[in-house]
């Protein structure tokens, strides 16, 4: 199955808030899957100071006790992405594991985009 179409995400985490994240982002996974996504990868930061151009950490302003979740999830098609999405976001176990009161990370913070996939090896 060829994917065409991609949500990317940049995340500033609070690394005291990894282990909450990423047990959040695993349920997250099986969610999208489950409703029909192609793929999906969350990454942690390993090598992101970079003297060549701007690096992750400086894009989404990470402050002292931070670092970077880069993750993106594949779809068959843009279309593909929209019928996947408006399902998740109807599905109540999305929901209960977010906490508006406690959030894991900073949403205003998080840089996200669709994006069209023109080259795939």
């Amino acid at each position: 199955m060829k994917a065409t179409y991609t949500d990317g995400f940049v995340i500033p985490v609070p690394k005291k808030n990894l282990k909450a994240y990423f047990k959040m982002a695993k349920l997250a996974s099986k969610i999208w899957k489950e409703h029909g996504a192609v793929d999906y990868k969350e990454c942690v930061a390993d090598d992101v100071k970079t003297q060549c151009g701007l690096s992750f950490l400086k894009g989404v302003k990470a402050k002292a006790g931070e670092t970077i979740v880069f993750a993106w999830i594949t779809y068959k098609s843009k279309k593909h992405r929209d019928g996947v999405n408006a399902k998740v976001m109807q599905d109540p176990r999305l929901a209960k594991m977010c906490n508006p009161k406690k959030p894991s990370f900073d949403f205003k913070r998080m840089i996200y985009g669709g994006f069209k996939i023109v080259v795939s090896a």
